[in-house]
């Protein structure tokens, strides 16, 4: 090493201190202590010694901007070998005669590593995916995975979210728009505009490259779910009593009917969710599409449908068990297929009922606000809905009567499940 010249008060030459140069020998023989100590190498590069007797190499220097004094961990002894701790000093050193900061290079190059390597699609997507499913249903969630497991993922799973771009990802879709499917494609812009909007958030990338995407794309048009009008309701009974179907299934099509649900909130009913004494069945708010815990008031049909299951899935989680595997509920889509075969395919989809339900009680001058409420809608004024937590339970119930006296009348002749139950009273009268 060379010396650093400084002169005393009277103007003679005096020696700086000398940095003896480590040596293997030195590090191998250096002992622990009772306190962490540094052997120093010069240039910055020190060995440091703690009492449990790990050694760590630091290389310790001013920051370019601050001035203030910073360590860089470079990594541990033996592991990392004395000529490679003066290499690695030697390259912090040259970033450092070009004005850069060992560790925010250090920093930057680590990013660079995860965004190429940690954050691909299918990582990101995954992270996104964790949080998005909480709110919402469970059959949406795997609605949503399933998407992309088939349309994005083979693709793109591995390419960083760094690297992805609008035209190759109009480039994946337009094949899907080839076939006629738009909603599809509409779906997917959705999604994955959503996983890249995550991304930004969590700083991944700077900004979301695929914003306004979809007008790459053709609109699909906006078509109503197949249903009836109110008129038909007596062909739709007809329907369902002379239909080969099971027994349970013919139960959860006048239950999705008779209660105006949802096919999956239908078919997913469980045991535990109702309460026989204060006739109401509570569905949990992780079963809702909403989110939010929907109570309907059980009418006497209701009530006669459950009494027709309890010999068939009484002893078990749900009222509607799957065939196949009576510890799983029927599937959301039993209802929708049972409908296709008995002849309604383009005329009524199990979505339907809802919108027949609806479209009766209005027309017969019921409060829009408890037609609302038992259809389990949220109103679109944000702040009403915010302050309106009400579920109009009690208000609901002469209204949900009258449905299912309703269908009951349209039933008549019929050899329907709430109509067989009425005759069965009648008969022990």
């Amino acid at each position: 090493m060379g010396t650093l010249r400084k002169l005393d008060e009277i103007g003679v030459p005096i020696m700086a201190k000398v940095t003896t140069r480590l040596s293997d020998k030195e590090i191998k023989s250096a002992k622990p202590s009772e306190k962490e100590y540094n052997l120093f190498d010069g240039d910055g590069l020190r060995l440091r010694i703690k009492p449990n007797g790990s050694k760590n190499w630091i290389f310790n220097y001013y920051r370019p901007t601050s001035r203030k004094r910073a360590n860089l961990s470079l990594g541990k002894y033996p592991d990392l070998s004395l000529a490679n701790a003066r290499k690695a000093t030697l390259e912090a050193n040259e970033l450092l005669a070009q004005g850069i900061d060992p560790q925010e290079e250090r920093k930057r190059q680590q990013q660079e590593y995860k965004s190429v390597h940690q954050h691909t699609f299918s990582n990101v997507a995954k992270e996104w995916f964790e949080i998005k499913k909480d709110d919402i249903t469970p059959d949406y969630a795997v609605d949503i995975w399933r998407s992309l497991e088939l349309h994005i993922f083979p693709s793109i799973s591995k390419v960083p979210v760094s690297a992805i771009t609008a035209p190759q990802i109009i480039d994946l879709l337009k094949p899907i728009e080839a076939k006629g499917s738009l909603e599809t494609v509409k779906r997917l812009s959705q999604r994955l505009n959503e996983i890249m909007n995550f991304a930004t958030n969590c700083g991944f990338i700077q900004a979301n490259p695929l914003v306004g995407i979809k007008a790459a794309f053709k609109k699909p048009k906006k078509e109503n779910m197949a249903a009836l009008k109110p008129a038909e309701l007596p062909e739709l009974m007809g329907a369902i009593a002379n239909a080969s179907i099971k027994r349970t299934t013919r139960c959860l099509i006048e239950w999705q009917l008779h209660t105006m649900t949802r096919p999956s909130e239908a078919s997913g009913a469980m045991w535990k969710e109702i309460d026989m004494e204060s006739k109401v069945w509570t569905i949990p708010s992780e079963r809702m599409k909403k989110r939010r815990d929907q109570r309907i008031p059980l009418t006497d049909q209701m009530l006669a449908i459950l009494e027709v299951m309890k010999p068939i899935s009484g002893h078990r989680e749900f009222v509607f068990p799957s065939d196949r595997d009576p510890k799983k509920p029927c599937n959301s889509q039993t209802a929708n297929m049972a409908l296709k075969r008995m002849g309604f395919a383009g005329r009524l989809v199990s979505h339907g009922l809802r919108s027949l339900a609806s479209t009766t009680l209005n027309e017969q001058g019921f409060d829009r606000d408890l037609i609302e409420a038992a259809l389990a809608h949220v109103d679109d004024n944000q702040v009403r809905s915010a302050y309106n937590r009400t579920d109009y339970l009690e208000r609901r119930r002469p209204m949900m009567n009258w449905w299912s006296e309703h269908i009951l009348e349209a039933a008549t002749g019929c050899f329907s499940v709430t109509s067989v139950k009425q005759l069965k009273v009648v008969d022990s009268n």
